[in-house]
């Protein structure tokens, strides 16, 4: 029986298979997972796709066998293969591959191109996976674990530097040498910083002054001139790190400016002034040029200089009254250096100013001086009383200087009131009245003022209320620094003597309050004479009794119509300081900010708020004051020199017209109301503008046209009633007014034997009314032929004149009418219409007659009688012309051509061997009415109403009047007794 053989062990088995099989290994187990070094760094270029790593890419797997000699064949299984690898990551643009499955080396390239400028390194995971199988031949492949990979992609210079700028440009002074003038500034779009870096930039345009740094900072290698090249124009490259030059090159513009000098700049050195044309803008334009200084402040100073017009400035030129009266301080005010007219003739020797548009200013020179006459201004010490005066005193002198002085008249040398300088002190003495109280009260009160001796016009209110006398200058009080207390006058009928530039006192012999000769005047007394003569202007000088001058009418006396303003824009102005003196002549602009001051200058205006300003030059001077940060000396500004010129305004034409000559009776001048002078006057005023033609073609460029101004802004100041001839009688005529009218208009009359002056600044139809009013009165009008008389206006103290308008008035004189009482009743249809129109020209009617009283006197009789045939004859040629022209009209209306003949049959007129020479004069005067007539320049009493009802009733009635016209043109002498 045969018996199977027992397994042999393993090893055993094994050393069989290898020796049976030749060295190959029958079957192996896939045990091991591949392994990779933890980290790789690789390296990429922009245009390569191949990553170089560091360390290589190897995978090791222990399931391969390890080769014991050189006589045994071994072959790797594929257990100990690697397979491929696994990148993991997302949007990983690179891929592993096996170049060598039994080593296990591997590749790292890119799946496409890569941008450094997009991404400049990678970073992602990889796997290794090997090719091992399991025991009954499935798969079974094992991976590592998960190695990270960090990739850089280098740069390629693949991009140009481009510049910031299109263009640059810059502005230099010349004469500096600038460590910097610009920059220019290129960049590098590429991404490393060997490639992406400037590393240089260069000037490509030859032979220029300029140089550029490595930064791109350009600066002038030499100081540039301004009068050799204004502009340089300079072409800049730049270039990378990897050499490459800018694709484009850039264009600087390098401008020179001339070497800086700080100032104002767009100021006009004339400015013309339109009257009427409210504010101007003096520098609307302005620019401050500080030289790039470091700004801290600015202060600007405008002055405008206006010393050199009327007083001081433009104002008003109206009479000191009227200027009062308009500022409310009318009452109680007497002008003591009025305009030499009518009666106020006490200035009449005075030099005056006439180059200052009417503005009456009166000249002493240390030898002139006026009196002013009684009754003018009385001033009682008890009671408040106010001294307004302009003053220009100078030159500067020693000695007393007296503006108005009252001292005794005769006998003493006593000094009641008086105002006067001494050096630059103003004083002001009062002495006290007698009075029962014998001891010292306050006398003579001293100011110290630098105004007194400046040579220029300042305004002066002394308000005297004792013990207490304040000082006004230029609308400024001022308290007196001493006051001087001195005893009450004694008793003493003694007249006093008020005296404007001086002091009348007692001539000693001696005088040693001035350094002029005495004008020694003849006195029962002794020698009396002015002394302590004034040296300078006044103008304006006043006195207003029993009531002080408030400070609101100072103000009013004082300003200015003319001056600096400041148009202050919506936001304030906010960060400019503002400062004015009170007369509008000096502004004071202040900021810190160099530009809101500029606006603040641009808005600084000239305004002129007079309807008619004085047309000239007003100067002008802005100066500026810089200060700069951390005090530093900052450059000068220097002044702005300017002036305003002030157009020549439109002056008005002031006429008058009415009628210039008619008669009245006799008994009308006797009469209580007199004959008003002015019944139809008419006051207008023109003014002459050039306008433009509305007409094309070769006309005159200019049409002159006459235009009537507003009198409501037209107003007058001054009309004056002048006697031609004689002066009045005040025994037997007069010329009177509407006093409790004027009072209402508040105007004011002074009259005297050479007429009326009305007064007060009104309007014109104020003045109308007024001399519509005017009457004259003569209670013994039998022994008057005539009187004329001469009207003239004016406003603004003169500066406007009107024409001179003058009336004749003639007194008619009457026969007896009881001789020629049956002839008038015995035809009343004599008196036709247009006959009375005619004597109701003359002033007179033959119906109304005085019976002249019979004088026993053979001359009387003769007088009466030629008087009479001589009014006979008058009327006689007047009821002739009258007739005739009668007839003419009578013919036109009916078309028919008639002529009427005269009936003379019953006519006996004793011819007069005169009767040639009378019957030519009264055809001359008759001529004469008829022609006034015809120009206007004498109206007839008749009015429109009874011409009208005169032609009807002669058309209406026309046969009547044909067949009674010839008993009309027949007299009755019956009663005649010549």
């Amino acid at each position: 029986m045969l018996r199977r053989p027992a397994p042999a062990p393993a090893s055993w088995l094994l050393l069989a298979g290898l020796l049976c099989g030749g060295g190959v290994w029958a079957a192996r187990a896939n045990k091991h997972k591949p392994w990779l070094e933890p980290t790789y760094h690789g390296i990429v270029t922009e245009n390569d796709n191949a990553v170089l790593l560091d360390p290589p890419l190897i995978a090791l797997d222990k399931d391969a066998p390890l080769r014991f000699a050189e006589s045994f064949e071994v072959t790797v299984t594929k257990e100990g293969e690697i397979c491929g690898f696994k990148i993991h990551g997302q949007n990983v643009p690179f891929d592993a591959v096996v170049v060598d499955k039994s080593t296990g080396e591997g590749l790292i390239r890119s799946k496409e191109k890569l941008d450094c400028e997009l991404q400049k390194d990678y970073t992602f995971t990889i796997q290794a996976y090997d090719c091992g199988r399991g025991p009954d031949g499935s798969a079974n492949s094992k991976k590592s674990h998960k190695a990270t990979v960090h990739i850089q992609v280098n740069d390629v210079n693949e991009y140009a530097p481009v510049f910031k700028e299109k263009s640059y440009q810059a502005t230099v002074v010349e004469g500096k040498r600038y460590e910097s003038i610009l920059r220019v500034e290129a960049v590098d779009a590429d991404c490393s910083p060997q490639f992406s870096q400037i590393c240089s930039y260069e000037i490509v345009t030859p032979d220029v002054p300029f140089t550029v740094d490595k930064d791109g900072y350009i600066k002038n290698t030499e100081k540039l001139d301004y009068g050799k090249e204004h502009q340089y124009k300079l072409t800049v490259t730049a270039h990378d790190c990897g050499k490459k030059r800018a694709a484009e090159d850039v264009l600087v513009k390098i401008s020179i400016r001339p070497s800086c000098t700080p100032g104002w700049q767009g100021w006009n050195s004339k400015v013309e002034y339109e009257p009427g044309t409210g504010a101007l803008a003096l520098f609307p334009n302005a620019h401050l040029e500080t030289c790039e200084e470091s700004v801290a402040s600015v202060q600007v100073k405008l002055e405008l200089e206006t010393s050199h017009i009327g007083k001081g400035c433009d104002r008003d030129t109206y009479s000191e009254q009227s200027l009062h009266r308009l500022c409310g301080a009318a009452s109680g005010t007497a002008e003591l250096l009025p305009s030499p007219n009518g009666s106020l003739n006490w200035t009449v020797g005075l030099p005056t100013d006439n180059g200052h548009d009417s503005d009456q200013v009166f000249e002493f020179n240390g030898t002139q001086a006026v009196r002013i006459p009684d009754g003018v201004v009385s001033v009682n010490p008890k009671e408040p009383f106010a001294i307004s005066v302009w003053m220009r005193h100078g030159p500067l002198g020693k000695r007393k200087e007296t503006i108005l002085c009252s001292s005794d008249k005769a006998d003493m040398n006593r000094h009641h009131y008086s105002l006067f300088v001494h050096g630059c002190r103003f004083i002001f003495l009062l002495r006290q009245d007698p009075s029962g109280e014998k001891k010292y009260k306050p006398a003579e009160f001293h100011w110290k003022l630098t105004q007194v001796c400046d040579e220029k016009w300042h305004h002066y209110v002394l308000n005297v209320e004792i013990p207490r006398v304040t000082l006004y200058v230029d609308g400024v009080s001022h308290e007196p620094f001493s006051v001087t207390e001195d005893f009450p006058l004694h008793p003493a009928k003694i007249e006093t003597q008020l005296v404007v530039g001086a002091c009348w006192q007692e001539y000693s012999g001696v005088d040693t309050d001035n350094d002029t000769e005495p004008v020694p005047v003849a006195s029962a007394g002794g020698d009396l004479h002015m002394t302590q003569f004034f040296r300078g202007d006044l103008a304006g000088l006043t006195i207003r009794s029993g009531r002080l001058t408030d400070k609101k009418v100072i103000d009013c006396l004082y300003t200015c119509k003319e001056g600096l303003d400041l148009q202050v824009p919506e936001d304030g102005g906010r960060g400019v300081k503002v400062q004015a003196d009170p007369r509008q002549s000096v502004l004071t602009l202040e900021a810190e900010d160099a530009g809101q001051l500029e606006k603040a200058v641009q808005r600084v205006a000239y305004l002129n708020a007079r309807q008619f300003p004085t047309p000239g030059i007003r100067r002008l001077r802005l100066t500026s004051t810089v200060k700069c940060f951390n005090e530093a000396t900052c450059a000068p500004v220097p002044p702005v020199d300017s002036y305003v010129m002030v157009l020549q305004p439109e002056e008005p034409k002031i006429s008058l017209s009415g009628v210039h000559h008619f008669a009245r009776a006799a008994s009308e001048f006797e009469s209580s109301e007199g004959v008003f002078l002015f019944p139809e006057l008419r006051i207008i005023s023109t003014i002459t503008r050039e306008v433009e033609p509305n007409g094309e073609g070769d006309e005159d460029p200019t049409v002159q046209e006459s235009l009537v101004s507003e009198e409501i802004v037209h107003d007058l100041d001054t009309c004056e009633v002048t006697v031609q001839g004689e002066e009045l009688n005040p025994e037997q005529e007069s010329l009177e007014v509407d006093m409790a009218r004027l009072q209402h208009k508040g105007m004011e009359v002074s009259s005297s034997d050479l007429g009326v002056i009305f007064t007060g600044v009104d309007t014109m139809a104020s003045y109308e009314e007024v001399l519509h009013l005017l009457r004259y009165r003569n209670w013994r009008a039998r022994s008057l032929l005539d009187r004329k008389f001469k009207l003239v206006c004016s406003e603004l103290n003169g500066r406007y004149i009107s024409n001179e308008f003058q009336v004749e008035v003639n007194v008619i004189h009457t026969a007896n009418p009881m001789e020629h009482a049956s002839h008038m009743a015995a035809q009343p249809q004599f008196v036709h219409p247009e006959h009375r129109s005619f004597v109701d020209l003359l002033g007179h009617s033959l119906a109304n007659h005085e019976p002249l009283v019979a004088v026993p006197s053979t001359a009387t009789i003769v007088i009466v009688v030629c008087v009479s045939f001589l009014v006979f004859m008058i009327i006689l040629g007047v009821f002739r012309i009258r007739a005739a022209h009668q007839r003419t009209m009578r013919d036109q209306d009916t078309g028919k051509e008639s002529e009427m003949d005269w009936d003379d049959s019953a006519l006996t007129i004793t011819v007069n061997p005169m009767e040639t020479y009378e019957d030519q004069h009264s055809e001359e005067e008759e001529e004469e009415e008829e022609e006034e007539s015809e120009d206007g320049e004498e109206e007839d009493d008749v009015t429109s109403a009874e011409s009208e009802s005169s032609e009807e009733e002669e058309g209406e009635h026309g046969d009547q009047q044909t067949a009674s016209r010839q008993q009309q043109l027949e007299w009755d002498d019956s009663t005649l007794s010549y």
